[in-house]
């Protein structure tokens, strides 16, 4: 199973360390996703970041930065569907259906179904999927290993995800929330590491 950290969507205090305390921790796979920023104000994001670490992160907005950095993927969704003719990146997309998972997840390297479970990060965006749904649509292939779950993730819940044959996890609310308030380092590293030790578990009985 991927694990993947998607950035808070509002600033934070300290962010830029955070960030970096994360990669070094391990994060193979982090989504800039501020949908507030101008262009500018994700270039300046990036330059804040380690350049050893920029083949590790995927925009989902301003995707022109990736002929200036060397950038892992580019996320497309609703309101930004464009591929720059340069750009041989990665490739992914927001799903909220599983008619949309079947529509484009062969067109991507992996694709988001959201929500999972009730959102963490967001208020009263609640799930609309349920068990018998998710299990039936992984008997019938539409969940598959380009499919990762995003919604409500916590280590908790992860191995009932890996049971619905999702090849990943993307987490945000989890991660966030609490360094969001008190900027605790050893905490958010704590959150974070939970998370890799569940998939590590299931990763090996595989």
């Amino acid at each position: 199973m991927q694990l993947i950290v998607i950035s808070n969507s509002d600033e934070i205090q300290k962010e830029i360390e955070a960030v970096h305390a994360l990669f070094e921790a391990g994060m193979n796979c982090f989504h800039l996703r501020k949908p507030n920023y101008t262009y500018s104000d994700y270039e300046f994001f990036l330059r804040q970041i380690h350049e050893k670490y920029h083949h590790k992160i995927v925009l989902h907005h301003a995707f022109e930065l990736t002929k200036e950095f060397n950038l892992k993927g580019i996320h497309h969704n609703k309101r930004n569907q464009s591929t720059p003719n340069h750009f041989k990146g990665t490739k992914s997309r927001s799903c909220h259906s599983f008619e949309e998972v079947l529509r484009y997840k062969n067109d991507y390297d992996y694709v988001f179904l959201s929500p999972i479970f009730d959102s963490i990060s967001k208020q009263n965006y609640h799930s609309v999927f349920n068990e018998k749904k998710l299990s039936l649509a992984a008997e019938n292939q539409i969940i598959n290993k380009k499919v990762i779950a995003l919604g409500g993730i916590t280590p908790q819940r992860i191995s009932r995800v890996n049971q619905w044959g999702f090849g990943g996890v993307a987490v945000l609310g989890y991660v966030w929330e609490t360094f969001s308030k008190k900027q605790n380092f050893n905490q958010l590293i704590e959150d974070f590491q939970s998370f890799q030790e569940k998939i590590k578990l299931l990763n090996h009985e595989i």
